[in-house]
């Protein structure tokens, strides 16, 4: 696979947007269930809202690291679009959970990418990478399976000064998987 810059792009689309919003305030680009309809660009501007500093500074962390990822594993740019379009569909996963009237941050985009890069390995990639791949989207599934997405709306993660919606990681996933999944077979059905 010959690695693009459209994952690199899309990563830089999330640190920029993150900076530029850190001194905007959060009420108007958080997600908020009551405005997910009349207000739809939250479903992408919510990413961008940051709590505290250590939240944003990790969550650029993330991004850079994801990046580096993409890069590394050559991704194309169908997964770069794979991972935009699990970006708003991750958020109205939100819905799900009515009484989360807050929420901002890349951790679910971030989850998402990840669940991109993996399943891209899994299937594209052979030899080691593709056992990385899988190695690494295990690791995801068990690690979103631990947070208890359906349990307590918010939890206090080990090194965070904010609260974490674990729903958040989950609706990443399960949003990163389905839109590479379709992206996939898309790709493969028009190979035929």
């Amino acid at each position: 696979m010959k690695p693009t810059r459209a994952w690199l792009a899309l990563a830089a689309v999330m640190l920029a947007g993150s900076l530029l919003a850190w001194p905007l305030p959060a009420g108007l680009l958080d997600w908020q269930p009551e405005r997910a309809f009349s207000e739809p660009w939250r479903t992408f501007t919510a990413a961008f809202v940051h709590w505290s500093e250590n939240h944003l500074v990790a969550n650029l962390l993330g991004a850079v690291l994801l990046a580096a990822l993409g890069w590394t594993a050559r991704l194309p740019t169908a997964a770069a679009a794979a991972w935009l379009a699990a970006w708003p569909l991750l958020h109205l996963g939100l819905l799900l959970r009515p009484a989360l009237a807050h929420y901002g941050g890349l951790s679910g985009v971030l989850h998402a990418g990840v669940a991109v890069a993996t399943l891209w390995l899994v299937v594209q990639a052979r030899g080691p990478r593709r056992a990385v791949g899988a190695m690494v989207a295990l690791g995801l599934v068990a690690k979103v399976a631990l947070e208890h997405p359906f349990g307590d709306l918010l939890h206090t993660a080990a090194g965070m000064d904010i609260a974490v919606a674990p729903i958040a990681h989950a609706t990443g996933v399960i949003a990163g998987f389905a839109c590479a999944g379709a992206v996939l077979g898309w790709h493969q059905n028009r190979a035929r």
